[in-house]
This record gives structure tokens, C-alpha cells and sequence, in this order.
């Protein structure tokens, strides 16, 4: 039994006119794209998305490097895919507030909890949390949200959201730190409305 051709060998046959080795990669790597882009969009999207990210990456194979990894090249699309859904809903006016997932539910519970235990106790439920969430998301630029999420709630380093987002080290942090004063601030500005409402 031979071993399974690589990717590159794959791509250079595709390259050639063989059009159809594009399913060998696509077995290889949707579940794995999926992963990465139902961590970042509404359940009800990642198929959409994900057949967008595959739709890119077939389209930019002449320009992929041979001596590079498909997977991490297909990170890399899979990632601004995702940015470019979340401006589309931004331009439209959308922003979903009760399709986050259970990490994101678990992580404004502790940035809240952390502020005071008193005002997340205020907080009637999970739903409220989520969505609270969802609001402060979405009063973030688009690439402060994938920056947030990648570093905070996917607990990525920033050398490895940068590599993804195709930035600097240094861009990561300034938006990482800028990110977070603005969910600070929002977080607390919340809470304080809370606790003069209750």
C-alpha cells in the first residue's frame, strides 16, 4: 500500500487540470476548517462560510507556495473569511445575540464575575450574559472581535493570531490592548447602569 500523495503533489496535479484531486484536500481538511469557523460565526452560517473558505482557497492555489503548509494556508483563509462575515453583518445592521457559543457564555461570566460578584449575580440567566456579550463584540471593529477572540477566548499566543490575521506581533498587542480597554469600559458602564437600575 502506498503512502497518500501530499498536498503539494495534489495541488500540482490540480494545477495541471485535474480539477477533481481538489476532493482529496477537501476530505483532508473541512472538518478541521469547520472547527476553526464555527469557533468564529453563528452556528447556522459555518456551512456557508466554510464552503466560502474552500471556494478562496481553490480560486488561490496558483498564487500558494509549494514549500508552504496548505493546512496553515487554509487557516490563514479560513480566519479572514470569517473577518469578512462579521464586516457583512456589521454593514447590514446584524448582530446576532443569542448564537454565541458556550466558551464565549463562559468567558463574559468571568469578566463580570471578576468586576463584582454582586452585579453578575444580578444578571437573571445565561441568555442575559450572552447576549451581553454579543453587544460588546459587536461594539468592536471587525478586526478587534477576531483579534479578542483568537487571543482571549481561543487562547491563541499573538505570534499565532498574528500569522493568521497576516499581521504584525506588534499590531496584535496595540489591538489586543485596545480591544480590551473598550470591553472594560463597556463591561463597567453596563454594570454601573445595573446596579443604579436595581
Amino acid at each position: 500500500m502506498s503512502d497518500p500523495p501530499k498536498d503539494s503533489e495534489i495541488i500540482r496535479r490540480i494545477l495541471q487540470g485535474e480539477t477533481n484531486a481538489f476532493e482529496i484536500l477537501l476530505g483532508r481538511y473541512k472538518a478541521y476548517a469547520l472547527r476553526m469557523i464555527k469557533r468564529r460565526v453563528p452556528a447556522k452560517d459555518v456551512e456557508d462560510v466554510a464552503q466560502e473558505v474552500f471556494i478562496k482557497a481553490y480560486q488561490s492555489l496558483p498564487g500558494f507556495d509549494p514549500d508552504s503548509h496548505f493546512k496553515k494556508w487554509l487557516s490563514t483563509i479560513a480566519v479572514r473569511t470569517c473577518c469578512d462575515y462579521w464586516r457583512k453583518s456589521y454593514q447590514k445592521g446584524e448582530s446576532p445575540m443569542s448564537v454565541l457559543s458556550e466558551r464565549h457564555a463562559e468567558w463574559i461570566e468571568a469578566v463580570i464575575s471578576a468586576k463584582s460578584v454582586l452585579a453578575a449575580d444580578k444578571l437573571a440567566a445565561r441568555k442575559e450574559a450572552k447576549e451581553l456579550l454579543a453587544w460588546a463584540l459587536g461594539q468592536l471593529s471587525v478586526e478587534n472581535r477576531m483579534v479578542v477572540e483568537m487571543v482571549y477566548l481561543e487562547e491563541m499566543t499573538e505570534r499565532e493570531a498574528a500569522e493568521l490575521l497576516g499581521w504584525s506581533i506588534a499590531n496584535v498587542k496595540i489591538r489586543t490592548f485596545r480591544a480590551r480597554a473598550r470591553l472594560r469600559k463597556l463591561l463597567s458602564g453596563f454594570l454601573e447602569r445595573e446596579r443604579k437600575t436595581s
